[in-house]
């Protein structure tokens, strides 16, 4: 151990046959005894608090964890307070060798997180999974969380964070075959930006290939990773395939004809750990070993993989004796008390105040408060999370603080009891055990084990939850229908409901994610199962039992204010495999918002969610609304410290909320640029603008100061400004530095953010910020040289509360350079165009390169500023390739491509 860690690395790898280290290239590296090598396993997930692995011993199965479940990374995002990242990361690590000391195979240190995907679209199933928009908060929050999972020092690791998912992969539809179209500005400023900052600063030891491709080449063979990502940092980097991706490019693919050359081709590109056939390596060796053997791979190939795998094993400790450094941690940090206030602290941090008219927040703790809504009295996880080792829901917090303040609270949840009768006459039967069992559709008369919640999650989708054992509907083994499921907590949530209405009124149910879950009475037994399709389905008919409606508006009527939480289910709609079609609320949470206000006008909403909603109604007419994603463990609490005024609301938007659907373009259109995408370059009015949050005080912003005006060289300016707490509260204020630039060869950004500062101020006092920019901070991608440049040009820097709330101004002069016409005859690669219409980025070849494919007849690509050379200049060559000998034509135009000279 005392050994520097190159020679160690060297020496270990001298000493490892052939097939040896063959069999070290996939996620389960099997055990070496003759050198005291024992098996590992690749990849624990660890998003918001360790999650799940996959257990060796039980083929591979998903075992998850009881750890403390921190918010969502969306939420994460939302607190824009690194520091506080880094405090919940070094949490999640240290949980991971608590759970490494009881069992190293399942619990393996190399943890997948965090994603570092920008949340271009909000659309995307995966949204909660990302931290933001902009890739410089993303950068900077994942540094954090990446710094605070490894501990302070990178040579002895206390767990080893992996970025996911690299790159452009904001799309679940077609996730394995879609191609994401990325021109090279948006590629090097916009969609690179995000994975950079944590590998340059040593914030993370690997990254994950994404499932989709990017200009026509899969990510799990893209030459990216060794012409860009390795080069961004001195240290070694493991780079690991998603689950099942190797398997993808002679499989939905297509995109190699045997799997021997496409395995061949994903350890040339450096791909150095297979995630496939679950424990079964079988397949990843025999297809490598077959690649070497056929000469597409040689050794060396095959020792720089297992080079970078073996780096970041010997930083974990694991030659080291007794483990190394950290192998003292026991399971006892698991929820420890530290982390339970952590958690809170957390989720009241990330918690946005996106409306308070009339000051109506904070509320009276010796307040009567109605408490209403589907997500009042319960609390969700999703997929990346682990099992919550408690649930404070908002109930449970909200009615803590009234009682100890000496008030009252109401409940209602707001949706329909309903029962279903089956033709038979025999209603339908839930267990009253804790567990569930199988439903019966056997009573005579609807009673307390008849009736179940309807939660209307949109999109015509639905679950049932028994008020027998408060246990929703879900498909257990043998088709069987139980009332079973704590939540929906699966890859394939088998808990959503689906209704079919017939002609008759009556209702056919299918249940799960199947299309051929139809439920089915046995005409026996009165049992129900769900095995049937849609033409053996039983008929029920739906009865109202009671209105959740009515129950809201007695509860919300006459209360001194009424608290209404909607919001979503991350594991129905708006999750991995599914992206949401629209981003309306479900039509019954809609109606339960507007029947309580009409009966109290004293109504905040509280929208629980892994997205952004499109509440253009709530923002007119209802007077407070506050955003969280689904925070966790802690949820009530914070919950109830934000509305109750103990503690200040300050979290920040990390992504723009738009007003519709209209708004966006095509969820596969990649091009923030030209599709005016995101804060950076969308130009319509946003519902919520990226970075906007209120409080319970208020700021004045004073004299901004720039020690330079103008800069250049290496030189760096410093940007101060004043913030005052003017309000009658002490609160944290997030302030927030753009810039602008004023005059460019291309289209620029409205504004970008380029520093932030979350502080906390108390009333009456002022902080003063100091913000650093530095020359390289403007550069663009210069296109016409394939290079970075720094344009001549003045900025606009621009300090305030939100990038539409900007509060005072300055500028800055840059002397960069004039970017130079395009000088043709040194050659230029088509994608390096400046405009575009009918085409689509491909692969040039299967080892690298973009080309230019034509989408549509007339697709046109343009080349601004372009210099033909000396006068007299005749011929331009254009090199393209074709799949077939059918004719075709290329036009060379001048100024306009549908309207100009044809040369």
């Amino acid at each position: 151990p005392r050994l520097p860690l190159e020679q160690r690395l060297g020496d270990l790898l001298g000493r490892l046959t052939l097939d040896e280290k063959i069999s070290l290239l996939h996620q389960y590296q099997p055990p070496i005894p003759r050198l005291g090598m024992a098996l590992v396993k690749n990849g624990t997930e660890a998003l918001h608090g360790l999650a799940w692995s996959n257990d060796f011993n039980a083929g591979g199965n998903q075992t998850y964890a009881t750890a403390t479940v921190f918010p969502q990374s969306v939420g994460l995002g939302q607190t824009w307070d690194p520091e506080l990242l880094r405090q919940v990361g070094n949490a999640v690590g240290r949980e991971a060798r608590g759970y490494h000391s009881i069992d190293p195979i399942v619990w393996g240190l190399n943890l997948w997180a965090p994603v570092v995907n920008l949340l271009r679209d909000p659309r995307w199933g995966r949204n909660e999974e990302g931290y933001s928009e902009d890739p410089y908060l993303t950068g900077v929050l994942s540094t954090a969380f990446g710094r605070g999972i490894q501990g302070p020092d990178p040579d002895h690791l206390l767990a080893a964070p992996t970025l996911k998912h690299l790159l452009a992969y904001n799309n679940e539809a077609q996730r394995t075959t879609s191609s994401s179209v990325l021109r090279p500005r948006v590629l090097r400023e916009y969609d690179e930006q995000a994975f950079r900052p944590a590998i340059a600063a040593d914030a993370a030891t690997g990254v994950m290939t994404s499932y989709n491709l990017v200009n026509g080449r899969p990510m799990t063979v893209s030459d990216l990773i060794t012409s860009t990502v390795r080069g961004w940092t001195g240290r070694e980097l493991m780079v690991v395939s998603d689950a099942f991706a190797p398997g993808n490019l002679t499989g939905s693919q297509r995109y190699f004809a045997t799997a021997v050359q496409a395995y061949g081709a994903a350890v040339a590109a450096q791909m150095d750990s297979f995630t496939q056939d679950g424990t079964d390596p079988s397949s990843t060796v025999t297809n490598v070993t077959a690649a070497w053997q056929q000469g597409l791979i040689t050794e060396a190939d095959i020792d720089t993989n297992v080079r970078h795998i073996l780096s970041v094993r010997l930083r974990l400790g694991d030659f080291d004796p007794g483990g190394g450094r950290y192998a003292g941690i026991t399971a006892d940090v698991v929820n420890s008390t530290d982390h339970q206030r952590l958690a809170r602290q957390t989720g009241r941090a990330q918690a946005v105040l996106l409306k308070n008219d009339g000051d109506l927040l904070p509320l009276h703790k010796r307040a009567t408060v109605a408490v209403i809504g589907p997500l009042a009295d319960q609390i969700f996880t999703d997929f990346y999370a682990g099992l919550m080792p408690y649930r404070v829901t908002p109930v449970r917090g909200l009615g803590d603080a009234l009682t100890a303040g000496g008030g009252t609270m109401r409940t209602a949840l707001g949706v329909d009891l309903v029962a279903f009768q089956a033709p038979g006459g025999g209603y339908v039967t839930a267990s009253s055990s804790p567990q569930g069992a199988q439903l019966l559709a056997t009573s005579s008369a609807i009673g307390p084990d008849e009736g179940y919640d309807l939660f209307d999650w949109g999109q015509d989708v639905f679950s049932l939850r028994a008020r027998a054992n408060n246990r929703y509907w879900t498909k257990g083994s043998g088709n069987a229908v139980l009332n079973a499921a704590v939540e929906p907590h699966s890859f394939s949530p088998q808990e959503p409901v689906r209704f079919v209405t017939q002609t008759d009124g009556t209702v056919a149910i299918r249940l799960g994610t199947g299309n051929n879950n139809y439920v089915v009475v046995d005409a026996t037994t009165g049992a129900l199962s769900a095995n049937s399709n849609a033409t053996g389905a039983t008929h029920f008919t739906q009865v109202t039992v009671r209105s959740g409606i009515d129950a809201a508006v007695t509860a919300a009527t006459g209360a001194d204010a009424a608290v209404v939480i909607v919001g979503n289910d991350p594991l129905i709609n708006g999750r991995e495999t599914q992206d949401r079609p629209d981003l309306e609320l479900a039509p019954g949470q809609q109606a339960l918002i507007e029947a309580v206000l009409g009966a109290n006008p004293h109504t905040v909403l509280v929208v629980e969610s892994s997205y952004p909603y499109a509440i253009g109604w709530a923002q007119q007419n209802v007077p407070a609304i506050l955003h969280t994603a689904h925070a966790g463990q802690e949820t009530g609490h914070a919950l109830a410290d934000v509305l109750f005024g103990d503690y200040a609301p300050a979290g920040r938007l990390s992504q723009t909320w738009y007003a519709g659907t209209a708004d966006l373009p095509n969820i596969f259109d990649y091009d923030i640029i030209k599709g005016g995408r995101t804060y950076l370059y969308y130009r319509g009015t946003p519902l919520y603008p990226f970075g906007h949050g209120l409080t319970y005080t208020t700021f004045s912003y004073d004299n901004l100061r720039l020690d330079h005006h103008e800069t250049g060289g290496d030189w760096r300016v410093t940007v101060r400004v004043e913030v005052t707490n003017t309000g009658r509260r002490d609160s944290d204020e997030v302030v927030q530095l753009y810039t602008h630039q004023r005059a460019s060869r291309v289209t620029q950004p409205i504004r970008q953010l380029r520093g932030f500062r979350r502080v906390h101020v108390k009333r009456g006092r002022t902080a003063t910020i100091d913000f650093e920019l530095r020359v390289g901070d403007f550069a663009l991608w210069d296109v016409t040289r394939e290079t970075w440049s720094v344009e001549s040009a003045t900025h606009d820097v621009l300090v305030g509360r939100s990038s539409a709330d900007i509060r005072l101004a300055a500028q800055l002069r840059v002397p960069g350079e004039v970017i130079p016409p395009r000088d043709l005859s040194v050659g230029t690669s088509a994608a390096n165009f400046d405009d575009y219409s009918g085409i689509a980025l491909v692969d040039e070849s299967k080892a690298g390169g973009d080309a230019v494919g034509l989408t549509r007849t007339g697709g046109w690509i343009k080349f601004a500023d372009a210099d033909l050379g000396v006068p007299g200049t005749t011929t331009i060559n254009v090199t393209t390739a074709k799949a077939n000998s059918d004719p075709a034509a290329i036009s060379v135009v001048l100024d306009d491509p549908l309207a100009g000279p044809v040369l």
